[in-house]
């Protein structure tokens, strides 16, 4: 089974960005351009693996994150913002994402950071009977 990862911006270059990015890895991306349309697909798709905007139009990403982790208690989900602060950070952390990273992002830690995820979701999976 493929690793997929939900990408949510709603600046179509990021998405098309991350999305070859995550591809030439050999992950299955799935794009959303509003918090609306992630948690359709999020419906329909079992997706442990979640790169979130901040800034979206409607639904921003903190609460995105807040109703995912309704459902999805272990998913691994990470914030993106171009508009960094401290406060932004501890509104992150008490949503319940697992890291913050400031755009623009070196493409190769999203990379590093998806392998991460995948490794600790595969090591969970091993410890549950």
């Amino acid at each position: 089974m493929t690793n997929r990862i939900l990408v949510v911006d709603d600046e179509q270059a990021i998405r098309k960005l991350l999305d070859k990015a995550f591809s030439q890895k050999g992950y299955s991306v799935c794009l959303a351009e509003s918090a609306e349309k992630a948690i359709e697909i999020l419906k329909d798709e079992n997706i442990q693996v979640m790169f979130l905007d901040l800034k979206l139009p409607g639904m921003n990403g903190i609460e995105l994150c807040r109703q995912i982790r309704k459902e999805n208690s272990i998913a691994c989900i990470y914030a993106m913002t171009g508009y960094g602060s401290l406060f932004e950070l501890s509104d992150c952390r008490d949503a319940g994402f697992d890291d913050y990273f400031l755009k623009p992002v070196d493409l190769e830690i999203f990379i590093n950071t998806a392998k991460d995820a995948f490794d600790k979701l595969e090591r969970w999976k091993k410890k549950t009977p």
